[in-house]
């Protein structure tokens, strides 16, 4: 029997947001807010991610409309293209904010050029642009600001003509944050969502609180494959958090996450963000990465955010 080599958390200080998407060609891309820039960075391995390749892909022209608070940056391979999904404003409020999008047509996202394909025009203002595909189709998911009737921020989906383009101004309310776990730390809110696949059905997993709280948590949709994701009653909602804070282990305000799998594509793994103590400034989140399972009705089983104190096996195959 071979032991497993071991890591621990977190793999990168200072990351934000953070997403990790693992491509064909073997390579972890990640990208995390940085304020100013968009960064992408590439490694074979999952656990020194945040130490792999590095390029600055985009840095706008100051005193632009979309030029401040570069938040949220999701790299995706569509339709044989690479796309950055991101959000942006002009440096004023909520009301300001959209999301913003980049292409590269090469082969190599750390090569090429990354060229400004526009703002996507939502019709409420709002932040953390991801895509869900199924079959032929493309969707848009957003959080858009407004009043759920506390204010804050909800999940809205919209259907895409290409990767850069909205068919229609219609958007369709998927999750209002209303239930009391969603509403910690000042504001209401349901953000940065995210698709994850297994067992016949679409998870939808979303950010709920305010991010500097530390009962920032996530949340889940569930939908069978086979129905049509812009119809509301096509999804159900968890009435609990799905991933939460860990007090014992001292991991606080977990949420903003994506998915990736090992390097051999055997085990699913979630990376998130989280703070290490109650009233941490924001500026401390830290990308986190664990191994995932699954209940035995087919729905993920998170399990808790574990300490910086634990020995974690390394994803299998790296």
């Amino acid at each position: 029997m071979t032991n497993r080599l071991t890591f621990s958390n977190p793999i990168a200080e200072q990351a934000a947001d953070p997403w990790v998407y693992r491509h064909t060609d073997g390579f972890y891309y990640f990208m995390c807010t940085k304020g100013d820039v968009l960064e992408l960075l590439r490694s074979p391995r999952l656990t020194t991610i945040a130490d792999g390749d590095s390029r600055i892909v985009w840095k706008p022209e100051p005193g632009g409309r979309h030029s401040h608070h570069l938040w949220a940056p999701e790299i995706h391979f569509l339709n044989g293209c690479w796309y950055i999904y991101y959000t942006a404003n002009d440096g004023g409020g909520d009301d300001t904010r959209q999301v913003c999008v980049l292409e590269n047509v090469g082969p190599d996202p750390m090569e090429g050029e990354w060229r400004w394909r526009g703002a996507l025009p939502t019709p409420a203002p709002g932040l953390d642009g991801s895509v869900l595909e199924t079959g032929d189709n493309l969707y848009f998911l957003y959080a858009g600001y407004g009043h759920f009737p506390d204010y804050g921020s909800a999940v809205y989906i919209m259907r895409m003509d290409n990767p850069y383009t909205l068919q229609d101004r219609e958007h369709v309310l998927l999750t209002a944050p209303t239930l009391d776990w969603e509403k910690q730390g000042g504001m209401a809110i349901n953000e940065g969502p995210v698709i994850l696949r297994r067992n016949g059905r679409v998870f939808l997993i979303y950010s709920a609180s305010t991010t500097w709280s530390e009962d920032y948590c996530l949340g889940m949709l569930t939908m069978d494959e086979h129905h049509d994701p812009m119809l509301p009653e096509s999804w159900s909602k968890s009435p609990q958090p799905v991933f939460r804070k860990n007090a014992a282990a001292q991991v606080y305000a977990v949420g903003h996450n994506s998915f990736t799998t090992s390097p051999d594509g055997q085990e699913d793994w979630i990376v998130f963000h989280a703070l290490s103590a109650p009233g941490e400034d924001t500026a401390h989140r830290a990308t986190r990465i664990q191994k995932f399972g699954w209940h035995a009705d087919g729905t993920p089983d998170f399990g808790t955010p574990l300490g910086n104190d634990r020995p974690l096996d390394m994803p299998s195959g790296e």
